[in-house]
């Protein structure tokens, strides 16, 4: 999801009383308008970046593909990492933010899927994302990472407020399914190796 539409995953969120958009692992979504940006976290790991003195901000909910120990896809791994944040920070330059403005608040990488190896995914992501802003010279505000618990963010782009909502109890398995999915489709990634993701 790109820049102020495809619409179809807007909602009106009746507890804020505003209209709200939902990010789905791998997707981001960046906007000058008064919306909530909402996405759910386990593993993967969002960006919430935003220009402080314009008011407009976007997320970017991403997860590294898998390392096994192999260059080849170690470099795919940085490098598909680095692609996410990329096209958020891109999205929110065309727009008019100034890098030198950029703030960032960062979330995820829980301990929370059941796959082989999984344990280590989390923190590598929390790790690959505190570094790239760091490398970027994006202030980092705040963060809430790591833990064994997934974490619901609500992002107000606008104020730049961001509420997170532990989510202790699940009553569905809705998102280890879309994230386990969505590992699923990271592999395949990998296997072509030679893939290139900046075009």
């Amino acid at each position: 999801m790109q820049t102020d539409g495809p619409l179809s995953k807007v909602y009106f969120d009746p507890y804020f009383e505003m209209e709200a958009v939902k990010i789905l692992p791998g997707e981001f979504y960046v906007t000058q308008q008064n919306l909530l940006l909402v996405t759910v976290l386990g593993s993967c790991v969002a960006a919430c970046i935003r220009d402080k003195s314009l008011g407009l901000g976007g997320i970017t909910h991403f997860m590294l593909p898998f390392e096994q120990n192999n260059i080849e896809l170690i470099d795919s791994s940085i490098r598909y990492g680095s692609h996410a944040l990329e096209v958020l920070i891109n999205e929110l330059l065309k727009l008019g933010a100034s890098r030198e403005n950029l703030e960032a608040k960062v979330f995820g990488g829980g301990d929370v899927l059941s796959a082989e190896g999984s344990h280590i995914i989390g923190e590598r992501n929390a790790a690959f994302l505190l570094n790239y802003l760091e490398a970027e010279n994006i202030t980092l505000v705040s963060q809430s990472l790591l833990g064994s618990y997934p974490q619901k963010v609500y992002f107000f782009p606008s104020s730049g407020r961001v509420l997170v909502k532990k989510l202790k109890r699940l009553n569905n398995n809705t998102i280890f399914d879309r994230e386990a999915l969505y590992f699923e489709k990271l592999l395949d990634v990998q296997v072509a190796g030679n893939i290139e993701l900046f075009g």
